[in-house]
Protein backbone atom coordinates (compact mmCIF):
# COMPACT_ATOMS: atom_id res chain seq x y z
CA UNK A 1 0.00 0.00 0.00
CA UNK A 2 1.44 3.46 -1.03
CA UNK A 3 1.35 5.33 2.34
CA UNK A 4 2.51 8.69 0.58
CA UNK A 5 2.10 11.02 -2.37
CA UNK A 6 4.60 12.24 -4.34
CA UNK A 7 5.65 15.75 -3.91
CA UNK A 8 8.11 16.19 -6.59
CA UNK A 9 7.60 14.36 -10.28
CA UNK A 10 9.30 15.21 -13.31
CA UNK A 11 7.89 17.01 -15.83
CA UNK A 12 7.53 15.39 -19.55
CA UNK A 13 9.02 17.40 -22.23
CA UNK A 14 8.68 15.89 -25.00
CA UNK A 15 6.88 16.01 -28.49
CA UNK A 16 3.98 18.59 -27.44
CA UNK A 17 0.80 19.25 -29.03
CA UNK A 18 2.21 21.02 -31.75
CA UNK A 19 3.60 17.92 -33.22
CA UNK A 20 0.03 16.27 -32.94
CA UNK A 21 -2.35 16.82 -35.96
CA UNK A 22 -3.71 20.45 -36.10
CA UNK A 23 -6.71 22.17 -37.08
CA UNK A 24 -6.50 24.56 -39.69
CA UNK A 25 -8.43 27.37 -40.62
CA UNK A 26 -8.67 29.24 -43.55
CA UNK A 27 -11.15 32.10 -44.47
CA UNK A 28 -14.26 31.20 -44.69
CA UNK A 29 -14.89 30.28 -48.14
CA UNK A 30 -11.46 27.94 -48.24
CA UNK A 31 -12.13 23.82 -47.78
CA UNK A 32 -12.45 21.89 -44.72
CA UNK A 33 -9.91 21.91 -42.66
CA UNK A 34 -7.19 19.24 -42.64
CA UNK A 35 -4.17 17.67 -40.19
CA UNK A 36 -1.02 19.29 -40.88
CA UNK A 37 1.66 17.53 -41.36
CA UNK A 38 4.92 17.40 -39.32
CA UNK A 39 8.15 17.15 -40.25
CA UNK A 40 9.34 13.51 -39.26
CA UNK A 41 11.26 12.86 -36.43
CA UNK A 42 14.70 11.30 -37.22
CA UNK A 43 15.10 11.15 -33.16
CA UNK A 44 13.36 11.65 -30.30
CA UNK A 45 13.73 14.88 -28.87
CA UNK A 46 16.86 15.21 -26.41
CA UNK A 47 14.41 16.64 -23.59
CA UNK A 48 15.89 17.48 -20.36
CA UNK A 49 13.53 15.68 -17.47
CA UNK A 50 12.47 18.64 -15.25
CA UNK A 51 11.47 19.01 -11.64
CA UNK A 52 7.84 20.57 -11.34
CA UNK A 53 6.81 22.07 -8.50
CA UNK A 54 6.22 20.71 -5.58
CA UNK A 55 2.46 18.76 -5.48
CA UNK A 56 -0.11 20.82 -3.65
CA UNK A 57 -0.74 19.34 -0.55
CA UNK A 58 -2.74 19.32 2.68
CA UNK A 59 -2.07 22.22 4.83
CA UNK A 60 -0.46 21.34 8.21
CA UNK A 61 -1.73 21.81 10.94
CA UNK A 62 -0.01 23.18 13.99
CA UNK A 63 3.04 21.74 15.22
CA UNK A 64 1.35 20.82 18.72
CA UNK A 65 -1.90 18.47 16.79
CA UNK A 66 -2.43 15.42 18.06
CA UNK A 67 -4.90 13.17 18.52
CA UNK A 68 -5.31 10.34 20.81
CA UNK A 69 -4.91 7.11 19.84
CA UNK A 70 -8.30 5.05 18.97
CA UNK A 71 -8.01 1.58 18.63
CA UNK A 72 -9.68 0.17 15.22
CA UNK A 73 -12.04 -1.97 14.57
CA UNK A 74 -9.68 -3.86 11.82
CA UNK A 75 -6.85 -5.07 13.43
CA UNK A 76 -5.14 -4.63 9.83
CA UNK A 77 -5.44 -0.86 10.12
CA UNK A 78 -2.61 1.11 9.37
CA UNK A 79 -2.97 4.07 12.46
CA UNK A 80 0.12 5.88 10.97
CA UNK A 81 -1.53 5.91 7.32
CA UNK A 82 -4.69 6.99 9.12
CA UNK A 83 -3.72 9.67 11.14
CA UNK A 84 -1.78 10.98 8.49
CA UNK A 85 -4.68 11.35 5.90
CA UNK A 86 -7.13 13.29 8.44
CA UNK A 87 -3.96 15.32 8.83
CA UNK A 88 -3.21 14.64 12.17
CA UNK A 89 0.91 14.93 11.22
CA UNK A 90 1.90 15.75 14.81
CA UNK A 91 0.17 12.00 16.12
CA UNK A 92 0.95 10.29 12.39
CA UNK A 93 4.97 11.34 13.36
CA UNK A 94 4.99 10.29 16.87
CA UNK A 95 3.02 6.72 15.44
CA UNK A 96 6.00 6.41 13.25
CA UNK A 97 8.61 7.10 15.35
CA UNK A 98 7.25 4.12 17.16
CA UNK A 99 6.97 1.69 14.76
CA UNK A 100 10.66 2.24 13.67
CA UNK A 101 11.56 1.94 16.86
CA UNK A 102 9.89 -1.01 17.99
CA UNK A 103 9.22 -3.06 14.65
CA UNK A 104 11.84 -1.49 12.30
CA UNK A 105 8.93 -0.68 9.66
CA UNK A 106 10.43 0.48 6.26
CA UNK A 107 6.98 2.35 5.18
CA UNK A 108 7.14 4.72 9.07
CA UNK A 109 10.66 5.19 7.92
CA UNK A 110 9.20 6.49 4.68
CA UNK A 111 6.33 8.01 6.74
CA UNK A 112 8.84 10.15 8.82
CA UNK A 113 11.28 11.38 5.70
CA UNK A 114 7.42 12.68 4.04
CA UNK A 115 6.92 14.47 7.18
CA UNK A 116 10.22 16.37 7.32
CA UNK A 117 10.03 16.79 3.26
CA UNK A 118 7.07 18.69 3.45
CA UNK A 119 7.03 20.12 6.83
CA UNK A 120 3.65 18.53 8.19
CA UNK A 121 3.30 19.72 11.48
CA UNK A 122 6.76 20.57 12.10
CA UNK A 123 9.36 22.44 10.33
CA UNK A 124 10.63 21.24 7.38
CA UNK A 125 14.07 19.54 7.57
CA UNK A 126 15.67 18.17 4.26
CA UNK A 127 18.56 16.30 5.96
CA UNK A 128 16.38 14.63 8.16
CA UNK A 129 13.74 13.82 4.99
CA UNK A 130 16.80 12.63 3.50
CA UNK A 131 18.10 9.84 6.27
CA UNK A 132 14.54 9.00 6.71
CA UNK A 133 14.12 8.46 3.48
CA UNK A 134 17.74 6.30 2.64
CA UNK A 135 16.54 3.86 5.97
CA UNK A 136 13.55 3.34 3.99
CA UNK A 137 14.94 2.81 0.68
CA UNK A 138 17.72 0.61 2.04
CA UNK A 139 15.52 -1.37 4.29
CA UNK A 140 13.27 -2.14 0.37
CA UNK A 141 10.21 0.33 0.12
CA UNK A 142 9.87 1.23 -2.73
CA UNK A 143 7.98 4.52 -2.08
CA UNK A 144 11.39 6.03 -0.12
CA UNK A 145 13.53 4.65 -3.29
CA UNK A 146 11.06 7.21 -5.58
CA UNK A 147 11.10 9.99 -3.05
CA UNK A 148 14.83 10.03 -2.15
CA UNK A 149 15.58 10.26 -5.88
CA UNK A 150 13.52 13.00 -6.29
CA UNK A 151 15.26 14.86 -3.42
CA UNK A 152 18.43 14.05 -5.31
CA UNK A 153 17.39 15.43 -8.55
CA UNK A 154 16.33 18.75 -6.71
CA UNK A 155 19.36 18.92 -4.54
CA UNK A 156 17.41 18.96 -1.25
CA UNK A 157 19.07 17.86 1.64
CA UNK A 158 22.84 17.75 -0.51
CA UNK A 159 24.31 18.47 -4.12
CA UNK A 160 22.14 17.20 -7.21
CA UNK A 161 23.00 13.52 -7.56
CA UNK A 162 21.36 12.17 -10.91
CA UNK A 163 23.44 8.84 -10.82
CA UNK A 164 22.41 8.19 -7.76
CA UNK A 165 18.76 9.11 -8.71
CA UNK A 166 18.55 7.24 -11.64
CA UNK A 167 19.85 4.38 -9.69
CA UNK A 168 17.34 4.61 -6.96
CA UNK A 169 14.57 5.19 -9.40
CA UNK A 170 15.56 1.99 -11.32
CA UNK A 171 15.38 0.37 -7.71
CA UNK A 172 11.91 1.45 -7.47
CA UNK A 173 10.62 0.52 -10.78
CA UNK A 174 12.09 -2.84 -10.00
CA UNK A 175 9.45 -3.08 -7.30
CA UNK A 176 6.93 -2.34 -9.85
CA UNK A 177 6.61 1.82 -8.44
CA UNK A 178 4.66 3.66 -12.01
CA UNK A 179 5.99 7.11 -11.03
CA UNK A 180 9.86 5.61 -10.44
CA UNK A 181 9.35 3.92 -14.09
CA UNK A 182 8.24 7.21 -15.78
CA UNK A 183 10.78 9.30 -14.42
CA UNK A 184 13.32 6.87 -15.43
CA UNK A 185 11.56 6.64 -18.81
CA UNK A 186 12.47 10.46 -18.90
CA UNK A 187 16.18 9.75 -18.56
CA UNK A 188 16.52 6.93 -21.08
CA UNK A 189 14.78 9.34 -23.47
CA UNK A 190 17.13 12.50 -22.64
CA UNK A 191 19.79 10.62 -22.54
CA UNK A 192 22.32 12.35 -20.43
CA UNK A 193 22.74 10.89 -17.07
CA UNK A 194 21.55 7.46 -18.94
CA UNK A 195 22.81 7.02 -22.46
CA UNK A 196 19.43 7.15 -24.90
CA UNK A 197 17.31 4.43 -25.15
CA UNK A 198 14.37 4.70 -26.82
CA UNK A 199 12.81 1.17 -26.94
CA UNK A 200 13.62 1.12 -22.93
CA UNK A 201 12.48 4.73 -22.79
CA UNK A 202 9.00 3.38 -24.32
CA UNK A 203 9.05 -0.22 -22.03
CA UNK A 204 8.86 2.11 -19.25
CA UNK A 205 6.34 4.40 -20.16
CA UNK A 206 4.19 1.58 -20.64
CA UNK A 207 4.32 0.29 -17.52
CA UNK A 208 3.18 3.82 -15.99
CA UNK A 209 0.68 3.76 -18.63
CA UNK A 210 -0.72 0.39 -17.80
CA UNK A 211 -0.81 1.35 -14.45
CA UNK A 212 -2.99 4.88 -15.16
CA UNK A 213 -0.60 7.57 -14.87
CA UNK A 214 -2.25 10.15 -17.15
CA UNK A 215 1.21 11.65 -17.78
CA UNK A 216 2.55 8.31 -18.92
CA UNK A 217 -0.03 7.49 -21.06
CA UNK A 218 -0.04 10.89 -22.81
CA UNK A 219 3.67 10.45 -23.28
CA UNK A 220 3.20 7.25 -24.66
CA UNK A 221 0.94 8.56 -26.71
CA UNK A 222 3.31 10.86 -28.38
CA UNK A 223 5.64 7.49 -28.65
CA UNK A 224 3.18 5.93 -30.83
CA UNK A 225 1.95 9.00 -32.92
CA UNK A 226 5.66 9.99 -33.71
CA UNK A 227 7.14 6.28 -33.72
CA UNK A 228 10.16 6.79 -31.14
CA UNK A 229 10.93 3.48 -29.77
CA UNK A 230 7.58 2.18 -30.99
CA UNK A 231 6.57 1.16 -34.45
CA UNK A 232 4.13 3.92 -35.44
CA UNK A 233 0.43 3.41 -34.57
CA UNK A 234 -2.68 6.30 -34.77
CA UNK A 235 -5.22 3.49 -32.84
CA UNK A 236 -3.01 3.40 -29.78
CA UNK A 237 -2.00 6.85 -29.99
CA UNK A 238 -5.78 7.86 -29.99
CA UNK A 239 -6.79 5.18 -27.50
CA UNK A 240 -3.66 6.68 -25.27
CA UNK A 241 -5.06 10.17 -25.84
CA UNK A 242 -8.80 9.03 -24.56
CA UNK A 243 -7.76 7.39 -21.17
CA UNK A 244 -5.55 10.16 -20.07
CA UNK A 245 -7.68 12.87 -21.54
CA UNK A 246 -10.49 10.66 -18.83
CA UNK A 247 -8.26 11.26 -16.28
CA UNK A 248 -8.09 14.71 -16.58
CA UNK A 249 -4.83 15.42 -18.58
CA UNK A 250 -5.44 18.84 -20.34
CA UNK A 251 -2.70 18.34 -22.86
CA UNK A 252 -4.48 15.13 -23.54
CA UNK A 253 -7.91 16.49 -23.67
CA UNK A 254 -6.39 18.94 -26.11
CA UNK A 255 -4.91 16.32 -28.53
CA UNK A 256 -7.76 13.55 -28.40
CA UNK A 257 -9.94 16.25 -29.39
CA UNK A 258 -7.80 17.11 -32.17
CA UNK A 259 -7.50 13.25 -33.06
CA UNK A 260 -11.59 13.07 -33.10
CA UNK A 261 -12.06 16.31 -34.94
CA UNK A 262 -9.51 14.68 -37.61
CA UNK A 263 -10.70 11.05 -37.66
CA UNK A 264 -6.98 10.28 -37.13
CA UNK A 265 -6.70 6.83 -35.15
CA UNK A 266 -10.27 6.88 -33.92
CA UNK A 267 -13.94 7.55 -35.52
CA UNK A 268 -14.33 11.00 -36.54
CA UNK A 269 -16.61 13.26 -33.96
CA UNK A 270 -16.80 16.62 -34.73
CA UNK A 271 -19.69 17.65 -32.05
CA UNK A 272 -17.46 15.71 -29.34
CA UNK A 273 -13.94 17.64 -30.30
CA UNK A 274 -15.33 20.65 -30.12
CA UNK A 275 -16.86 19.48 -26.61
CA UNK A 276 -13.45 18.82 -25.05
CA UNK A 277 -11.59 21.53 -26.41
CA UNK A 278 -14.00 23.74 -25.19
CA UNK A 279 -13.43 22.26 -21.48
CA UNK A 280 -9.46 22.61 -22.08
CA UNK A 281 -9.52 25.92 -23.63
CA UNK A 282 -11.50 26.85 -20.06
CA UNK A 283 -8.83 25.23 -18.43
CA UNK A 284 -6.23 27.43 -19.84
CA UNK A 285 -4.75 25.84 -22.53
CA UNK A 286 -3.88 28.00 -25.05
CA UNK A 287 -4.10 25.62 -28.05
CA UNK A 288 -6.71 24.34 -26.87
CA UNK A 289 -7.53 28.25 -26.93
CA UNK A 290 -6.38 28.69 -30.72
CA UNK A 291 -8.13 25.68 -32.33
CA UNK A 292 -11.03 26.53 -31.00
CA UNK A 293 -11.21 29.77 -32.30
CA UNK A 294 -10.25 28.31 -35.61
CA UNK A 295 -13.43 26.23 -35.54
CA UNK A 296 -15.46 29.41 -34.41
CA UNK A 297 -14.23 31.26 -37.19
CA UNK A 298 -14.92 28.54 -39.87
CA UNK A 299 -17.88 27.80 -38.47
CA UNK A 300 -17.02 23.63 -39.49
CA UNK A 301 -18.93 21.52 -37.01
CA UNK A 302 -20.71 25.00 -35.14
CA UNK A 303 -22.42 28.09 -36.53
CA UNK A 304 -19.94 30.62 -37.62
CA UNK A 305 -19.55 32.64 -34.41
CA UNK A 306 -16.49 35.26 -34.99
CA UNK A 307 -17.16 37.53 -31.46
CA UNK A 308 -16.41 34.11 -29.70
CA UNK A 309 -13.15 33.29 -32.04
CA UNK A 310 -12.24 36.75 -31.61
CA UNK A 311 -11.96 36.19 -27.61
CA UNK A 312 -10.10 32.17 -27.48
CA UNK A 313 -7.83 34.11 -30.04
CA UNK A 314 -6.95 37.04 -28.41
CA UNK A 315 -6.70 34.95 -24.96
CA UNK A 316 -4.85 32.53 -26.80
CA UNK A 317 -2.30 35.17 -27.83
CA UNK A 318 -2.31 36.61 -24.66
CA UNK A 319 -0.67 33.32 -24.07
CA UNK A 320 1.79 33.39 -26.51
CA UNK A 321 -0.62 31.50 -28.79
CA UNK A 322 -0.31 33.82 -31.74
CA UNK A 323 -2.06 33.00 -35.28
CA UNK A 324 -1.37 35.38 -38.24
CA UNK A 325 -3.90 33.47 -40.30
CA UNK A 326 -6.86 34.25 -37.48
CA UNK A 327 -5.43 37.87 -37.71
CA UNK A 328 -6.55 38.14 -41.41
CA UNK A 329 -9.89 36.09 -40.97
CA UNK A 330 -10.83 38.02 -37.75
CA UNK A 331 -9.34 41.95 -39.09
CA UNK A 332 -13.03 42.42 -40.84
CA UNK A 333 -15.27 42.17 -37.82
CA UNK A 334 -17.20 45.42 -36.95
CA UNK A 335 -16.08 47.97 -34.49
CA UNK A 336 -19.00 46.98 -32.05
CA UNK A 337 -18.09 43.19 -32.58
CA UNK A 338 -14.54 43.68 -31.70
CA UNK A 339 -15.40 45.92 -28.76
CA UNK A 340 -18.09 42.67 -27.40
CA UNK A 341 -15.09 40.45 -27.92
CA UNK A 342 -12.61 43.39 -25.93
CA UNK A 343 -15.26 42.92 -22.49
CA UNK A 344 -15.26 39.26 -23.17
CA UNK A 345 -11.86 39.14 -22.72
CA UNK A 346 -11.50 41.49 -20.09
CA UNK A 347 -14.31 39.22 -18.29
CA UNK A 348 -11.84 36.27 -18.69
CA UNK A 349 -8.61 38.03 -17.91
CA UNK A 350 -10.17 39.23 -15.25
CA UNK A 351 -8.93 42.98 -16.36
CA UNK A 352 -12.81 44.30 -15.73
Amino acid sequence: MRIISPFLILAVVLLTAETFAQVSLAPPAAAPDKPATPPPAKTAPAAKPKVRPTAKKPAPLPATTTAPVETPDDPNADLVYGAYQRGLYRTAFELATKRVQEKGDPKAMTMLGEIYANGFGLKRDDTKATEWYKRGADAGDREAMFELAMLKLAGRGGPVNREDAARLLASSAKLGNPKAAYNLALMYLGGETLPQDLRRAAELMRVAADAGSPEAQYALATFYKEGTGVPKDAEKAARLLQAASMAGNVDAEVEYAIALFNGTGTSKNEAAAITLLRKAAKQNSPIAQNRLARILASGQGVPVDKVEALKWHIIAKTAGKGDPDLDQALSGLSADDKAKAAVAVGKWLGTK
